[in-house]
């Protein structure tokens, strides 16, 4: 097995390129070593990308903020302006492994895994993030949501990697809250999870939504009816039912020895209620 260290985006991509299906990234590792140690992965290569130019910055831009593919979940925690205008998207990294895996697992390997149940990924859906993505054609964006195709399974094409996760700008009376159910108590796999971000209007009303649920279908699922329920109310009864029965009627889950269809159903339109009226609240306390 070979260990390279390119010094560029550019040369990283064309090494992967080169060597489609041979090669895996190194960033955070908290994934890759374990696979590697458990034999379910053996790499003829292994590409080190983690000292590359803004892989471990925490940028602002556009009101917003850029996160390299490198930032470890401890980090990210750690700063302030994105706890501010982004609580959720933090709450879905930092539930990522353990204390000691925080230091090491990035939100972009988390994405890139492709699994249904990755705890960052429906916080980014509802936030609209973006990533960067470097190739052998030069860089391009992409929406976070259309990054996972299947359970395993990923869009970026051979030599392309994530190179950051832009944040974008948001009013002063919006915020995001991510919530899951887990068996245990701690370090564990999402059972259901759901990410909602919205935004207040001046009467209070909320006049934009977006309603993620994460691990009740193949990959991580924007909810645009669950959304139109809420927006224009104040989460009243009425709109809390519609919500709820919005995410149970999009929920499209696996039986297995984690959880059933019927239960998983359940939990994400429950998850999803608390989610909404957590983010409500905060958008509230930003007024």
């Amino acid at each position: 097995m070979q260990y390279l260290k390119p010094q560029t985006a550019a040369e990283a991509a064309d090494i992967l390129a080169q060597n489609a299906g041979k090669a895996r990234i190194l960033a955070g590792g908290t994934d890759l070593l374990v696979q590697m140690k458990s034999g379910m992965v053996e790499p003829e290569m292994i590409v080190d990308i983690k000292h590359l130019d803004g892989m471990h910055d925490i940028t602002e831009e556009d009101g917003g903020y850029r996160i390299g593919a490198a930032v470890p979940g401890i980090k990210l925690g750690q700063h302030a302006g994105v706890v501010a205008l982004w609580p959720g998207v933090v709450e879905g990294c930092e539930l990522i492994g353990s204390t000691q895996v925080q230091g090491r697992c990035t939100m972009v390997g988390n994405l890139c895994n492709g699994s249904p149940a990755a705890d960052s990924v429906p916080a980014m859906v509802a936030a609209a993030a973006i990533v960067r993505i470097a190739g052998p054609d030069g860089t391009r964006d992409c929406d976070v949501i259309d990054i996972p195709t299947g359970p395993g399974k990923i869009s970026l094409k051979p030599g392309e990697f994530v190179t950051s996760v832009f944040l974008p700008a948001r009013s002063k009376r919006a915020s995001d809250a991510y919530l899951r159910f887990i068996p245990r108590t701690e370090m564990d796999i999402a059972v259901a999870s759901a990410g909602i971000s919205l935004e207040l209007a001046d009467d209070g009303t909320i006049s934009a939504a977006r309603v993620v649920l994460g691990a009740v279908g193949p990959k991580v699922m924007l909810v645009e009816d669950a959304a139109k329920a809420i927006i224009g109310t104040k989460l009243e009864d009425a709109a809390i039912d519609a919500l709820t029965a919005a995410c149970r009627a999009a929920a499209s889950p696996i039986d297995d020895k984690r959880g059933t269809v019927e239960f998983r159903t359940h939990v994400a339109g429950v998850l999803a209620k608390r989610a909404a009226r957590i983010a409500m609240q905060r958008a509230g306390d930003k007024s």
